[in-house]
């Protein structure tokens, strides 16, 4: 490589120009259906109905007086303002709101359909009057359109996206009505706006992953370069690392935009995990390089040879471990193909991809850098290796006690992973600070939710919706979802048909039931459909041949586990309650509790998967099946303190959680891989007894294994402040797992070690070649 180093470099720049030129092919998606498979059986429910009915694409306007109710002159003044404004919002469909609901009333067997009030400013006290009492008794407006205590209102707009240009689509609508709410804030400063709905939901995931590169990446990229400088006391090694670590997460973001993959929330996160991840692999290779140079600072060769032959003794020490544990932090990020969300899986593949550049770059660019940059070095003895040496003695004196302790403390944290849930919380995938979560939160407090469960129920065979048993189980279904805790509105249209056969029973209340003749409801409803003006159809309800209904039932905010037991106490209900014809599959959020509980299943398999072929690849590669075993244990722990301690500290584990395993599995192996080779190599190549190899040990590998797990925890930890909430949990779970790592092969592993030299004789093991 010395002669040829020039073309090798030339070589290498030109290839990775290459690759990172496919990063202009990488797009962000804001779709939530980016989360789920095509064939999901839950998002083909949800596309079923959305293709049955309309596709319902929402934002809600939240209105609050700062002082007083809704029925005032100002804010009916106010909402109906809103309400013309919001149809020139782009890709309008529907508009609902106080003003233009549709109310009716019945005189002298005629039926009268019109706006519950118009022009506002000409309204009086009476008319005031009468429009909250008729709003606050109205099902299909409160706690949807209008709170029970009639404080707060809202404005739901529903807009159909054209799904030609997501890039642009979404944030033209956000943006338009960023713009109405801002206007009417100062046009009326008495009332406060907020914000929520589907579409903005959409738009909160692309914001907070860019919020999230903007400051976390270049947080993490200080940190680590601090972190490296320091602890490798030399600034042009650090810069070293520095170039690999861009290097590596330029070509891997540039191979994935030539694959065509497609940048999702979770997915964001790879560039800082591959900054985090491809500092081991350097900082492995160059602590044994400034070891080297160290020893022969006063050597008379030529710098260039000398750095060279620093470099070449490094990666021969240094090679088979660290192949070892890129290919093992590799596995574990593949295993997250496992998953059953494609954001997770893309996460893993472009991680493990990094993990392979990495690897690339520090065997191809670090030799390269050493032969064309000189480094200064200090003769100075590292207080660094003193503490390791004191570490060791410790470790070897205290072994019994260790053997005794850690698996004490293994076995006690471990218990505590039982306690941990799956759970989710489809809000709480946002940190608090998100405006989008504040305002959902506040909505659904005391409005309205976003959660929503929907049924599309069909009528029997060959009849129609206005069947009187149809509509008459279709009002108890409505019913009994009104009885659940869970639930905060029910939109169905046995209420319109109700409320119609009062009206043209001279309004009197006693008839606010469902018709006994099929007749008279579908003459009800044809009236009321013809006298309905453009944009507040019924398409929305009931289908073309009026065969099917689609009922909505909205939700307080609530975890994956109250949705699944939700949906199975109303599937139950439906199939004990109402005919075969009616029966159907719940969609809506609770497709989101659904993905979740099918991804633990799948990362439990893909940890079983991981662990078995990372423990055939150590037995394979120490060539020693006790020893492979024997390292697994270090690598094992971690994951199970970390969840146990995880269950104490807060019980719940979310999808974005649920990786976790799977990504550590690899990276804790990487340590212990290190550490095992230098303990072999000191026993089989220099012919150390165990305790002096322990020694040897601490003393080559030590400061690189603390330095490296410093890096990693401090890396992932910046992950942390995330607005978006499964990164942040995600970062501090690993940070606590690579912890509990470093732990454990400094004061677990080398115990286990000198103990299983009482059970094996070493004639037997496997020499490590230098």
């Amino acid at each position: 490589m010395h002669r040829w180093r020039w073309w090798v470099l030339v070589t290498l720049l030109l290839a990775t120009g290459a690759l990172i030129s496919g990063a202009r092919f990488l797009t962000f998606t804001t779709n939530y259906r980016v989360f789920f498979n095509p064939d999901n059986p839950y998002l083909q429910a949800l596309d079923t109905i959305h293709d049955t009915y309309t596709k319902d694409d929402t934002v809600l306007f939240v209105l609050t007086p700062k002082e007083g109710s809704v029925f005032n002159l100002r804010v009916l003044d106010d909402v109906e303002w809103l309400t013309q404004q919001a149809w020139l919002i782009p890709y309008v469909q529907r508009v609902d709101s106080l003003q233009n609901f549709q109310y009716t009333v019945g005189r002298s067997n005629e039926l009268i359909v019109r706006d519950l009030y118009r022009d506002a400013e000409t309204l009086t006290q009476g008319d005031m009057a009468a429009i909250r009492r008729i709003a606050l008794s109205e099902p299909l407006l409160v706690q949807r359109v209008v709170s029970p205590d009639g404080r707060v209102t809202g404005v739901h707009v529903t807009v159909r996206l054209p799904e030609v240009d997501e890039q642009t689509e979404i944030p033209k609508v956000v943006a338009h009505v960023r713009q109405l709410a801002r206007q009417l804030e100062e046009r009326d400063p008495l009332l406060e706006v907020r914000l929520t709905g589907g579409v903005m939901m959409s738009q909160a995931f692309p914001e907070a992953s860019q919020q999230d590169m903007g400051t976390l990446f270049p947080l993490m990229f200080g940190l680590v370069f601090v972190a490296m400088w320091l602890l490798l006391r030399s600034l042009v090694a650090a810069l070293w690392a520095y170039l690999a670590l861009l290097l590596s997460i330029g070509a891997t973001m540039g191979l994935a935009g030539w694959l065509g993959f497609r940048i999702s929330p979770p997915s964001a996160a790879a560039p800082n995990i591959i900054l985090t991840l491809a500092v081991a692999d350097c900082v492995h290779v160059l602590m044994t390089f400034l070891i080297v140079l160290r020893r022969g600072w006063l050597s008379p060769l030529d710098w260039r040879q000398f750095q060279f032959n620093a470099m070449t003794e490094s990666l021969k020490t240094n090679l088979q471990p660290v192949f070892l544990t890129s290919f093992t932090t590799a596995l574990g990020f593949l295993s997250l193909n496992f998953s059953d969300s494609p954001p997770f899986r893309d996460l893993g593949n472009i991680s493990a991809m990094g993990v392979g550049f990495a690897f690339i770059y520090t065997l191809l660019l670090l030799p390269l850098l050493a032969m064309f940059m000189p480094i200064g070095i200090s003769s100075a003895v590292s207080h660094d290796a003193i503490w390791m040496g004191k570490l060791a003695n410790f470790v070897v004196n205290r072994r019994q006690a260790l053997l005794v302790i850690m698996p004490a403390i293994v076995l006690c944290l471990s218990g505590f992973a039982l306690r941990n849930e799956l759970n989710d919380d489809l809000i709480k995938y946002f940190s608090p600070s998100v405006t989008f979560r504040a305002d959902t939160e506040y909505a659904t407090s005391r409005l309205t939710g976003m959660y929503i469960m929907e049924y599309s129920l069909r009528a029997p065979q060959g009849g129609s919706i206005t069947e009187p048993e149809y509509l008459k189980s279709l009002n108890r279904f409505a019913h009994w979802f009104r009885n659940q805790p869970e639930t905060l509105h029910v939109y169905s249209i046995a209420d319109i048909i109700k409320r119609l056969n009062r009206n043209m029973h001279a309004n009197d209340p006693a008839w606010y039931r469902i018709p006994n003749s099929r007749e008279l409801a579908a003459q009800y409803l044809l009236l009321y459909q013809m006298s309905l003006p453009a944009g507040l159809e019924l398409n929305d309800r009931i289908n073309v041949d009026k065969s099917a209904s689609r009922i909505t039932i909205t939700l307080k905010n609530l975890s994956s586990n109250q949705l699944l037991d939700l949906e199975q106490r109303s599937d139950r209900w439906l199939q004990q309650n109402t005919p075969d014809y009616m029966q159907a599959q719940a969609a809506g959020t609770v497709m989101f509790a659904h993905i979740g509980q099918s991804n633990i299943r799948g990362m439990l398999l893909g940890v079983g998967v991981a662990f078995a072929v990372i423990s055939l690849t150590l037995v394979v590669a120490f060539r020693s099946a006790f020893w492979g075993l024997v390292s697994l244990i270090p690598n094992v722990v971690p994951a199970l303190m970390a969840f146990g301690l995880w269950g104490i500290i807060h019980g719940q584990i979310s999808m974005g959680l649920s990786v976790v395993a799977s990504m550590t599995l690899g990276i804790v192996v990487d340590d212990t891989v290190h550490f095992l080779s230098k303990y072999l190599r000191g026993r089989n190549y220099l012919q150390y007894s165990p305790v002096a190899a322990i020694n040897y040990a601490f003393e080559q590998v030590g400061r690189a294994i603390w330095v490296t797990s410093l890096v990693l925890a401090a890396g992932f930890l910046v992950l942390t402040l995330s607005d978006f909430e499964i990164n942040a949990q995600m970062g501090l779970l690993v940070a606590v797992t690579i912890s509990f790592a470093l732990m454990a092969d400094f004061l677990l592993l080398p115990p286990l070690l000198l103990a299983s030299e009482r059970e094996k004789k070493y004639a037997n093991a496997t020499q490590i070649d230098n």
